[in-house]
């Protein structure tokens, strides 16, 4: 707990420390200014900067000329806690705040600020900012490379004291045999000493000493707990989200080559790990609650991309219809939300992966991401979710419920009927969720022309863009032959663009194909299968697509 007296006695530069009287409307980010070096003289750019000089204290209410003097601020009087969330939404950090008074009752704010996560420099607006005498400047080419350089290296390159082949399992060791066999088709790697095995996939170094990649992927239980206790993957499973207390709790520490099936063996239960039989007459889609690859992916990216140094366990928390999947430490460097799917990252653990590679438990590092998404897509299932992450921990949500169903089957049929060259890419059928959802997230330019080329997707005067007949003609009563797709179609987007519509409405849409006549039979049909509701009476009479009707696009 700080006091104004020792408050007065700190200097900004030696104590990491800033000054701001902030007596009245005090901006929080930015303000009204458009100059760039006006706005980052703000509560969040002071915060940026004091958190990149390795953390320190924001005074608000106090003058920066020493000895300093408490005049008081009015900034955030009675929302400090939501002050300190507004800025962990932002930032990723969490700060302190403190309110003082002197003996004339002038408030003083007082902001505690962490240091930024090791090898990352914070930024405000895009920039990282840094204290450069009165001014908040854009951090120096020198700085910045030295904060990236701050990441560890290879953790798991580095040599593991007092371990020696006979700490080894010898189930792993003929796992890795067999797996590179069966990848490379490399008969040699069967018979070739273990020694030599070990040394070629350099997880023993000339002197005979083993890395830490050879103890987590091959090492006995009882020597992993010894040198790396941190090594677990727990799992816990509970019947819902409100449960505090699990269900059921397995903890795993064998060599990563050999818990790898166990921890799947473990979540793909018959009770846990259902079957869901998706009824879209005439067809019935069967689709498991969570998919083999993609949880399998998600445990090893989670392997492959924590954080040993800050230590804890892989832990895998298994719900009916989610699992949620957390590792230590944030994002690799030049990773976040925005770009994990288009940027080639650097695993932490990048000799760890580079055998494991060679095994084909993972088809290429980076690749993970892409096959969750596409696989996710295929099944009809909301995409992985990372928005949980922060600078120290990993975490994706990977959903069981089905909420695309007509889109996983066109995704599926198109595959199957098209050569290997011409079929979607994983940012192709993600323009297409983005097109269903009408959303800009996860829509890629290069893919639409193909979308717009191949029919799955049409220009609308409305949304600009939406999913083609082919889409429609999988809903039921199109796969019936009760309507058409293009009708189908037609009046979903118009009752979404107006709510509800009268019937001369209808045939002045449709008056291009159907008489009014049969724009009106269409119109009774489609009340008559609940696809559409009446309501009102005589002139006041409106249509508007059925609520309970569950659509998906």
């Amino acid at each position: 707990m700080s006091t104004i007296q020792e408050l007065q006695g700190l200097r900004e530069r030696e104590d990491h420390v800033e000054f701001k009287e902030a007596k009245h409307n005090y901006p929080f980010a930015g303000g009204q200014h458009t100059d760039p070096k006006e706005r980052r003289r703000c509560v969040l750019g002071y915060v940026v900067a004091l958190a990149n000089e390795r953390g320190g204290k924001l005074v608000l209410g106090m003058t920066d000329n020493y000895p300093h003097k408490a005049v008081g601020s009015d900034f955030a009087i009675g929302e400090t806690g939501a002050l300190e969330d507004e800025i962990y939404e932002r930032l990723h950090i969490r700060v302190r705040t403190e309110e003082l008074f002197d003996e004339a009752q002038n408030r003083v704010l007082v902001f505690n600020i962490p240091s930024r996560p090791v090898g990352k420099a914070l930024r405000f607006e895009g920039v990282p900012l840094m204290r450069i005498g009165d001014s908040l400047r854009e951090m120096d080419d020198a700085e910045y490379f030295s904060i990236i350089s701050e990441q560890s290296p290879d953790f798991s390159a580095t040599i593991c004291e007092g371990v020696t082949t006979n700490d080894l399992s010898s189930e792993a060791v003929q796992r890795l045999r067999n797996l590179i066999h069966q990848k490379r088709n490399n008969t040699n790697v069967l018979t070739v000493p273990a020694e030599q095995l070990l040394s070629d996939l350099r997880l023993r170094n000339s002197e005979g000493k083993l890395t830490y990649a050879a103890l987590i992927l091959l090492g006995k239980s009882e020597v992993i707990s010894k040198h790396l206790p941190q090594n677990n993957i727990v799992i816990e499973y509970r019947a819902n989200h409100t449960q505090i207390r699990h269900t059921a709790r397995q903890e795993f520490r064998a060599p990563l080559i050999i818990a790898i099936d166990e921890v799947w063996d473990y979540l793909n239960q018959p009770a846990s790990n259902p079957m869901q039989h998706i009824d879209l007459m005439p067809q019935i889609l069967d689709i498991p609650s969570f998919n083999s690859e993609t949880i399998r992916e998600a445990v090893l990216n989670a392997m492959m991309h924590r954080s040993f140094q800050i230590g804890g366990d892989i832990f895998i928390r298994q719900f009916p219809d989610e699992i949620i999947i957390s590792n230590s430490g944030g994002f690799p460097y030049g990773v976040s939300l925005g770009n994990i799917l288009t940027v080639n990252s650097s695993p932490r653990s990048r000799l760890l992966t580079e055998v494991v590679e060679k095994t084909g438990l993972i088809e290429r590092s980076g690749q993970g991401v892409d096959i969750m998404f596409r696989n996710c897509l295929m099944e009809g299932k909301a995409l992985p979710d990372y928005s949980s992450s922060d600078d120290y921990q990993v975490q994706l949500s990977i959903s069981a419920t089905v909420i695309m169903p007509y889109l996983a089957l066109l995704i599926r049929d198109f595959q199957q009927s098209h050569e290997a060259d011409q079929q979607l890419n994983v940012f192709d059928m993600l323009t297409l969720y983005a097109i269903a959802m009408h959303s800009d997230t996860y829509f890629f330019q290069n893919s639409l022309n193909k979308l717009l080329d191949v029919r799955l997707v049409v220009a609308d005067t409305y949304f600009q863009y939406v999913l083609s007949d082919a889409y429609f003609g999988y809903y039921p009563p199109v796969a019936n032959g009760h309507f058409k797709a293009d009708d189908i179609r037609k009046t979903y987007f118009l009752l979404q663009h107006e709510g509800k519509i009268s019937m001369s409405d209808f045939q002045q849409e449709f008056s291009e194909k159907y008489t009014p006549k049969q724009t009106r039979t269409l119109v009774d049909k489609l009340c008559e299968n609940h696809l559409v509701e009446r309501t009102g009476k005589g002139k006041a009479t409106c249509y508007e697509w059925v609520k309970s009707e569950i659509w998906k696009i």
